[in-house]
């Protein structure tokens, strides 16, 4: 029977990747679950005119530090991106860096 050619169709004729059988055999990390700051801390509201505070929950390129790498909770990240707003719109901090 000839050899099929073109992409191929079911998983016994795909390429396996070499990683996996190296994947499984690596040791797991624990990894620590994230805690809210401002739960931990007890903060209810976020201040925009805190620019130190804020300045941790914004990456270098200007960009707004997403959930799940900051560790924030839902309704305190809403805040947070909402204070990181106001002060980007009154010029305290920057909407992107200067390359």
């Amino acid at each position: 029977m000839p050899e099929p050619r073109g992409r191929p169709g079911s998983a016994a004729q795909r390429p396996t990747g070499g990683d996996k059988a190296v994947a499984t055999q690596k040791k797991q990390y624990f990894r620590r679950k994230k805690v809210c700051r401002f739960c931990v801390e007890k903060i209810d509201d976020i201040n925009y005119k805190d620019v130190r505070m804020l300045q941790s929950f914004i990456s270098e390129r200007g960009k707004i530090t997403p959930r799940r790498i900051s560790g924030v909770c839902a309704p305190h990240q809403r805040r947070l991106s909402e204070a990181i707003t106001q002060a980007r719109n009154i010029a305290l901090v920057p909407f992107a860096s200067a390359m």
